[in-house]
Protein backbone atom coordinates (compact mmCIF):
# COMPACT_ATOMS: atom_id res chain seq x y z
CA UNK A 1 0.00 0.00 0.00
CA UNK A 2 1.24 3.47 -0.96
CA UNK A 3 0.39 6.88 0.06
CA UNK A 4 2.13 9.89 -1.05
CA UNK A 5 3.95 12.52 1.46
CA UNK A 6 1.38 14.95 0.64
CA UNK A 7 -1.49 12.62 2.27
CA UNK A 8 0.16 11.94 5.01
CA UNK A 9 1.39 15.43 6.16
CA UNK A 10 -2.09 16.65 5.16
CA UNK A 11 -2.92 14.24 7.79
CA UNK A 12 -0.05 14.28 10.43
CA UNK A 13 0.90 17.89 10.33
CA UNK A 14 -1.65 20.48 11.57
CA UNK A 15 0.05 24.29 11.29
CA UNK A 16 -1.40 26.87 9.72
CA UNK A 17 -1.40 30.31 7.72
CA UNK A 18 -0.48 33.42 9.95
CA UNK A 19 -3.67 35.11 9.66
CA UNK A 20 -5.68 33.33 12.06
CA UNK A 21 -4.62 30.51 14.78
CA UNK A 22 -4.61 27.21 13.76
CA UNK A 23 -6.34 27.77 9.91
CA UNK A 24 -4.59 24.50 9.24
CA UNK A 25 -4.51 26.10 5.64
CA UNK A 26 -0.35 26.02 5.10
CA UNK A 27 2.55 24.39 6.87
CA UNK A 28 3.48 27.83 8.73
CA UNK A 29 5.81 28.12 11.18
CA UNK A 30 4.15 30.18 13.31
CA UNK A 31 0.41 28.11 13.60
CA UNK A 32 -0.73 29.41 17.06
CA UNK A 33 -0.38 33.07 17.04
CA UNK A 34 -3.43 34.79 16.76
CA UNK A 35 -3.61 37.88 14.72
CA UNK A 36 -7.11 38.05 13.21
CA UNK A 37 -8.48 36.86 16.56
CA UNK A 38 -10.76 34.31 15.31
CA UNK A 39 -11.02 30.72 17.11
CA UNK A 40 -9.95 27.53 15.43
CA UNK A 41 -12.40 25.05 14.14
CA UNK A 42 -14.71 23.94 16.29
CA UNK A 43 -13.14 24.63 19.95
CA UNK A 44 -14.73 26.52 22.91
CA UNK A 45 -11.44 29.34 22.88
CA UNK A 46 -8.07 30.06 21.62
CA UNK A 47 -5.84 27.73 23.58
CA UNK A 48 -2.83 27.89 23.44
CA UNK A 49 -1.87 31.28 22.15
CA UNK A 50 1.74 32.54 21.37
CA UNK A 51 2.72 35.97 21.35
CA UNK A 52 5.99 37.57 19.72
CA UNK A 53 7.84 37.83 22.29
CA UNK A 54 7.43 33.86 22.76
CA UNK A 55 5.00 33.86 26.25
CA UNK A 56 2.08 31.64 25.54
CA UNK A 57 -1.29 31.91 27.52
CA UNK A 58 -3.53 28.32 28.19
CA UNK A 59 -6.99 28.50 28.59
CA UNK A 60 -9.46 25.86 29.36
CA UNK A 61 -13.59 26.29 30.01
CA UNK A 62 -14.22 24.38 32.94
CA UNK A 63 -16.92 26.04 35.24
CA UNK A 64 -17.07 22.99 37.51
CA UNK A 65 -13.76 22.18 37.99
CA UNK A 66 -11.87 23.03 41.05
CA UNK A 67 -7.96 23.08 39.84
CA UNK A 68 -6.37 22.72 36.73
CA UNK A 69 -2.81 22.59 35.76
CA UNK A 70 -0.47 22.57 33.02
CA UNK A 71 1.39 19.43 33.09
CA UNK A 72 4.30 17.55 30.90
CA UNK A 73 7.66 16.44 30.86
CA UNK A 74 8.76 18.90 28.15
CA UNK A 75 6.95 21.84 29.11
CA UNK A 76 7.82 21.45 32.64
CA UNK A 77 11.47 21.35 31.12
CA UNK A 78 11.81 23.94 29.62
CA UNK A 79 9.48 26.01 32.35
CA UNK A 80 12.69 25.31 34.25
CA UNK A 81 11.82 21.79 36.08
CA UNK A 82 10.53 21.57 39.54
CA UNK A 83 7.44 19.04 40.30
CA UNK A 84 4.14 19.29 40.19
CA UNK A 85 2.53 21.67 37.53
CA UNK A 86 1.89 25.08 36.95
CA UNK A 87 -1.69 26.27 38.33
CA UNK A 88 -4.03 27.77 36.03
CA UNK A 89 -5.98 30.83 37.53
CA UNK A 90 -9.96 30.76 37.18
CA UNK A 91 -12.11 33.54 36.03
CA UNK A 92 -15.11 34.81 34.28
CA UNK A 93 -17.51 32.15 32.81
CA UNK A 94 -15.93 29.29 34.13
CA UNK A 95 -12.79 30.10 31.85
CA UNK A 96 -9.33 29.02 33.54
CA UNK A 97 -6.38 30.75 32.50
CA UNK A 98 -2.32 30.47 33.07
CA UNK A 99 0.64 32.78 30.91
CA UNK A 100 4.21 31.49 31.38
CA UNK A 101 7.62 32.21 29.68
CA UNK A 102 8.75 32.99 27.69
CA UNK A 103 10.37 30.03 26.04
CA UNK A 104 12.81 29.35 23.48
CA UNK A 105 11.29 28.66 19.94
CA UNK A 106 10.71 24.91 19.70
CA UNK A 107 7.77 22.37 20.06
CA UNK A 108 6.67 20.93 23.42
CA UNK A 109 4.32 18.47 24.23
CA UNK A 110 1.49 19.45 27.03
CA UNK A 111 -1.29 18.56 29.32
CA UNK A 112 -3.74 19.84 31.08
CA UNK A 113 -4.15 18.47 34.80
CA UNK A 114 -8.28 18.75 35.62
CA UNK A 115 -9.01 17.48 38.91
CA UNK A 116 -6.83 14.66 39.13
CA UNK A 117 -7.51 13.61 35.22
CA UNK A 118 -4.96 14.21 32.65
CA UNK A 119 -6.30 15.69 29.03
CA UNK A 120 -5.58 16.99 26.34
CA UNK A 121 -6.01 20.90 25.77
CA UNK A 122 -9.70 20.38 23.93
CA UNK A 123 -9.02 23.59 21.78
CA UNK A 124 -5.56 22.73 20.39
CA UNK A 125 -5.86 20.65 16.88
CA UNK A 126 -2.25 19.85 17.05
CA UNK A 127 -2.62 16.94 19.00
CA UNK A 128 -0.94 14.19 18.81
CA UNK A 129 -1.79 10.62 18.26
CA UNK A 130 0.21 7.27 19.30
CA UNK A 131 0.59 4.30 21.52
CA UNK A 132 0.66 6.77 24.43
CA UNK A 133 -2.36 8.99 25.63
CA UNK A 134 -3.40 11.71 23.56
CA UNK A 135 -1.10 15.04 24.24
CA UNK A 136 -0.96 18.74 22.82
CA UNK A 137 1.88 20.53 20.66
CA UNK A 138 2.66 23.72 21.41
CA UNK A 139 4.69 25.08 18.53
CA UNK A 140 6.43 28.40 20.07
CA UNK A 141 7.85 30.41 16.70
CA UNK A 142 10.64 32.63 16.74
CA UNK A 143 11.39 35.35 13.86
CA UNK A 144 11.16 32.96 10.95
CA UNK A 145 11.06 28.81 10.47
CA UNK A 146 13.12 26.42 12.40
CA UNK A 147 15.49 23.88 11.11
CA UNK A 148 12.43 21.10 11.42
CA UNK A 149 10.09 23.51 9.79
CA UNK A 150 8.67 23.23 6.05
CA UNK A 151 10.54 25.74 4.29
CA UNK A 152 10.38 26.93 0.87
CA UNK A 153 13.05 24.36 -0.66
CA UNK A 154 12.87 21.11 -2.66
CA UNK A 155 10.84 18.34 -0.69
CA UNK A 156 11.38 14.50 -0.45
CA UNK A 157 8.44 12.31 -0.14
CA UNK A 158 7.43 10.16 2.40
CA UNK A 159 5.60 6.76 1.73
CA UNK A 160 3.29 4.83 4.05
CA UNK A 161 4.20 0.81 3.07
CA UNK A 162 1.35 -1.67 5.15
CA UNK A 163 2.99 -5.25 5.02
CA UNK A 164 1.97 -8.08 6.60
CA UNK A 165 4.49 -10.04 9.54
CA UNK A 166 5.25 -13.41 10.48
CA UNK A 167 6.88 -12.30 13.45
CA UNK A 168 3.89 -10.33 15.05
CA UNK A 169 1.05 -12.22 13.20
CA UNK A 170 -0.66 -9.08 11.27
CA UNK A 171 -0.80 -6.17 9.51
CA UNK A 172 2.38 -3.61 10.16
CA UNK A 173 2.79 -0.08 8.40
CA UNK A 174 6.75 1.46 7.42
CA UNK A 175 7.07 5.12 6.69
CA UNK A 176 9.56 5.26 3.78
CA UNK A 177 11.13 9.01 3.03
CA UNK A 178 13.35 9.74 -0.19
CA UNK A 179 15.16 12.85 -0.89
CA UNK A 180 13.88 15.12 -3.29
CA UNK A 181 14.79 14.16 -6.94
CA UNK A 182 15.28 10.43 -5.68
CA UNK A 183 16.69 8.34 -8.93
CA UNK A 184 16.19 5.14 -9.27
CA UNK A 185 19.25 4.70 -11.53
CA UNK A 186 20.93 5.65 -8.28
CA UNK A 187 21.86 4.02 -5.03
CA UNK A 188 21.70 5.56 -1.96
CA UNK A 189 22.25 5.09 1.45
CA UNK A 190 19.75 3.77 4.22
CA UNK A 191 18.87 4.63 7.75
CA UNK A 192 16.22 2.38 9.51
CA UNK A 193 15.31 4.91 12.28
CA UNK A 194 13.08 4.16 15.10
CA UNK A 195 11.13 5.38 17.83
CA UNK A 196 11.05 5.12 21.58
CA UNK A 197 8.26 3.57 24.31
CA UNK A 198 4.88 4.20 22.76
CA UNK A 199 5.92 5.74 19.60
CA UNK A 200 4.27 4.70 16.39
CA UNK A 201 6.46 5.30 13.28
CA UNK A 202 4.37 8.29 12.39
CA UNK A 203 5.71 10.35 15.49
CA UNK A 204 9.24 10.70 13.37
CA UNK A 205 7.23 12.60 10.92
CA UNK A 206 5.08 14.34 13.73
CA UNK A 207 6.58 15.23 16.25
CA UNK A 208 10.72 14.54 14.71
CA UNK A 209 10.01 16.03 11.16
CA UNK A 210 12.80 14.06 10.47
CA UNK A 211 11.69 14.78 6.80
CA UNK A 212 11.73 18.27 6.97
CA UNK A 213 14.87 18.44 8.69
CA UNK A 214 16.74 16.23 5.57
CA UNK A 215 14.89 18.76 3.10
CA UNK A 216 16.45 21.25 4.67
CA UNK A 217 20.02 19.60 5.49
CA UNK A 218 20.36 19.23 1.96
CA UNK A 219 19.26 22.32 0.77
CA UNK A 220 21.52 23.58 2.73
CA UNK A 221 24.34 21.07 1.74
CA UNK A 222 25.28 19.83 4.79
CA UNK A 223 24.04 15.87 4.85
CA UNK A 224 24.61 12.96 1.95
CA UNK A 225 21.26 12.22 0.40
CA UNK A 226 19.47 9.17 1.89
CA UNK A 227 16.91 7.15 2.08
CA UNK A 228 15.46 6.64 5.86
CA UNK A 229 13.12 3.85 6.70
CA UNK A 230 11.23 4.40 9.84
CA UNK A 231 9.92 1.11 10.73
CA UNK A 232 7.51 0.15 13.92
CA UNK A 233 9.91 -1.00 16.49
CA UNK A 234 6.89 -2.15 19.14
CA UNK A 235 6.95 -5.70 18.73
CA UNK A 236 5.30 -6.86 21.87
CA UNK A 237 2.99 -4.62 24.08
CA UNK A 238 4.86 -2.57 26.13
CA UNK A 239 3.92 -3.75 29.44
CA UNK A 240 4.37 -7.28 28.91
CA UNK A 241 5.72 -8.83 32.08
CA UNK A 242 8.68 -10.16 29.72
CA UNK A 243 9.09 -7.39 27.00
CA UNK A 244 13.11 -7.24 28.13
CA UNK A 245 13.63 -10.30 27.66
CA UNK A 246 11.69 -10.72 24.47
CA UNK A 247 11.48 -7.74 22.72
CA UNK A 248 15.26 -7.59 20.76
CA UNK A 249 15.43 -10.73 19.44
CA UNK A 250 11.66 -10.26 18.26
CA UNK A 251 12.46 -7.14 16.64
CA UNK A 252 15.63 -8.19 15.36
CA UNK A 253 13.87 -10.90 13.37
CA UNK A 254 11.28 -8.31 12.03
CA UNK A 255 14.12 -6.39 11.02
CA UNK A 256 16.29 -9.32 8.57
CA UNK A 257 12.89 -11.23 7.76
CA UNK A 258 10.41 -8.08 6.73
CA UNK A 259 11.42 -5.00 7.10
CA UNK A 260 15.16 -4.74 5.44
CA UNK A 261 13.44 -6.93 2.57
CA UNK A 262 11.16 -4.62 1.87
CA UNK A 263 12.99 -1.59 1.64
CA UNK A 264 15.50 -3.00 -0.50
CA UNK A 265 13.17 -4.64 -2.69
CA UNK A 266 11.24 -1.03 -3.16
CA UNK A 267 14.22 1.14 -3.06
CA UNK A 268 17.53 1.50 -5.14
CA UNK A 269 19.43 1.38 -1.55
CA UNK A 270 22.80 0.08 -0.98
CA UNK A 271 23.15 -3.69 0.60
CA UNK A 272 26.05 -3.49 2.54
CA UNK A 273 26.90 -2.77 6.24
CA UNK A 274 28.79 0.45 5.81
CA UNK A 275 25.60 1.61 3.04
CA UNK A 276 23.13 0.90 6.17
CA UNK A 277 22.49 2.69 9.68
CA UNK A 278 20.54 2.05 12.61
CA UNK A 279 19.07 4.57 15.57
CA UNK A 280 16.84 5.17 17.49
CA UNK A 281 15.63 7.90 20.25
CA UNK A 282 15.08 5.83 23.96
CA UNK A 283 13.78 2.22 23.62
CA UNK A 284 14.93 2.48 20.40
CA UNK A 285 18.30 3.25 21.49
CA UNK A 286 18.56 0.48 23.33
CA UNK A 287 17.05 -1.63 20.26
CA UNK A 288 19.94 0.15 18.50
CA UNK A 289 22.85 -1.43 20.73
CA UNK A 290 21.35 -4.98 21.20
CA UNK A 291 19.90 -5.27 17.65
CA UNK A 292 22.25 -3.17 15.51
CA UNK A 293 25.39 -4.12 17.72
CA UNK A 294 24.31 -8.03 17.35
CA UNK A 295 23.71 -7.49 13.85
CA UNK A 296 27.08 -5.93 12.31
CA UNK A 297 26.32 -8.40 9.15
CA UNK A 298 23.69 -5.52 8.13
CA UNK A 299 24.70 -2.57 10.00
CA UNK A 300 27.93 -0.27 10.30
CA UNK A 301 26.50 2.42 11.37
CA UNK A 302 24.41 3.71 14.71
CA UNK A 303 23.06 6.31 16.14
CA UNK A 304 21.58 5.89 20.28
CA UNK A 305 19.79 8.41 21.59
CA UNK A 306 19.78 9.22 24.69
CA UNK A 307 20.00 5.45 25.55
CA UNK A 308 22.21 2.82 26.98
CA UNK A 309 22.86 0.66 29.65
CA UNK A 310 24.55 1.05 33.16
CA UNK A 311 25.54 -2.50 32.64
CA UNK A 312 27.08 -1.87 29.30
CA UNK A 313 30.22 -3.71 29.80
CA UNK A 314 28.46 -7.01 30.34
CA UNK A 315 25.15 -6.65 27.85
CA UNK A 316 27.17 -5.36 24.87
CA UNK A 317 30.29 -7.41 25.84
CA UNK A 318 30.48 -9.28 22.41
CA UNK A 319 30.70 -6.10 20.65
CA UNK A 320 33.09 -4.62 22.94
CA UNK A 321 35.52 -7.78 22.91
CA UNK A 322 35.23 -7.80 19.33
CA UNK A 323 39.28 -7.30 17.71
CA UNK A 324 37.86 -6.14 14.72
CA UNK A 325 34.71 -3.90 15.84
CA UNK A 326 36.48 -0.42 14.33
CA UNK A 327 37.05 -2.20 10.98
CA UNK A 328 33.12 -2.86 11.34
CA UNK A 329 31.68 0.09 12.29
CA UNK A 330 31.74 3.07 9.77
CA UNK A 331 30.15 5.94 12.92
CA UNK A 332 28.92 4.95 16.06
CA UNK A 333 27.16 8.19 17.62
CA UNK A 334 25.93 8.47 21.12
CA UNK A 335 24.06 11.54 22.26
CA UNK A 336 21.82 13.29 24.82
CA UNK A 337 19.89 16.33 25.78
CA UNK A 338 21.61 18.82 28.27
CA UNK A 339 18.24 18.31 30.27
CA UNK A 340 18.73 14.88 30.64
CA UNK A 341 22.46 14.52 31.73
CA UNK A 342 22.15 14.44 35.38
CA UNK A 343 19.31 11.97 35.71
CA UNK A 344 19.16 8.00 35.37
CA UNK A 345 19.07 8.07 31.66
CA UNK A 346 21.97 10.12 31.49
CA UNK A 347 23.85 7.78 33.42
CA UNK A 348 23.07 5.16 30.95
CA UNK A 349 24.72 7.52 28.32
CA UNK A 350 27.54 7.76 30.25
CA UNK A 351 28.08 4.02 30.88
CA UNK A 352 27.76 3.27 27.86
CA UNK A 353 30.54 6.25 26.58
CA UNK A 354 32.31 5.09 29.12
CA UNK A 355 32.41 1.32 28.34
CA UNK A 356 33.40 2.64 24.54
CA UNK A 357 36.04 4.58 25.65
CA UNK A 358 37.59 1.63 27.97
CA UNK A 359 37.30 -0.86 25.23
CA UNK A 360 39.07 1.59 22.80
CA UNK A 361 36.09 2.05 20.20
CA UNK A 362 35.73 5.06 18.02
CA UNK A 363 32.81 6.89 18.56
CA UNK A 364 31.33 10.43 19.16
CA UNK A 365 30.05 11.19 22.66
CA UNK A 366 28.04 14.34 21.85
CA UNK A 367 25.63 16.11 25.25
CA UNK A 368 23.69 19.30 23.67
CA UNK A 369 20.18 20.99 22.86
CA UNK A 370 18.01 22.78 25.68
CA UNK A 371 15.67 19.86 26.15
CA UNK A 372 15.47 16.88 28.31
CA UNK A 373 14.13 12.98 27.46
CA UNK A 374 11.73 14.74 25.12
CA UNK A 375 11.40 15.69 21.57
CA UNK A 376 13.53 18.87 21.54
CA UNK A 377 16.66 16.87 22.25
CA UNK A 378 15.84 14.26 19.55
CA UNK A 379 15.53 16.85 16.70
CA UNK A 380 18.36 18.63 17.88
CA UNK A 381 20.52 16.05 17.89
CA UNK A 382 19.55 14.63 14.98
CA UNK A 383 20.03 18.20 12.98
CA UNK A 384 22.97 19.25 14.42
CA UNK A 385 24.91 16.02 14.65
CA UNK A 386 24.19 12.27 13.76
CA UNK A 387 22.26 13.24 10.00
CA UNK A 388 25.44 15.51 8.86
CA UNK A 389 27.84 13.35 9.71
CA UNK A 390 26.47 10.10 8.41
CA UNK A 391 28.80 8.72 5.36
CA UNK A 392 30.84 11.65 5.12
CA UNK A 393 33.97 9.30 5.81
CA UNK A 394 33.38 7.25 3.16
Amino acid sequence: MYISSRSILAILLLPCVALAQQANVNLDYNPQKNTDNLTAYSAPLNSPEVHDDQTVTFRLRAPNAKEVQLTGVAIQTALGGGRGGRAFTKGENGVWTLTVGPLKPDMYIYYFNVDGVQIADPSNSIAGFTAMPPYSQLVVHGNGPAYYDAKNVPHGNVTRHVYHSDVTKGERELYVYTPPGYDRTKTYPVLYLVGGSGDLPSNWVYDGRVNFMMDNLLAEGKAIPMVIAIPNNQVLHRNHPQHTELTFKLFEEEMRKHVVPLVEKEYSVRKDPKGRALSGLSMGGRHTQFVGFNSLDLFANFGVLSAGDANSEEVIKDFLNDPNVNDKVEYLFVGQGTGEASGFIGARCIALHEALVNHKIEHEYYVGGAGAHDWATWRHLLYYRFLPNLWRTE
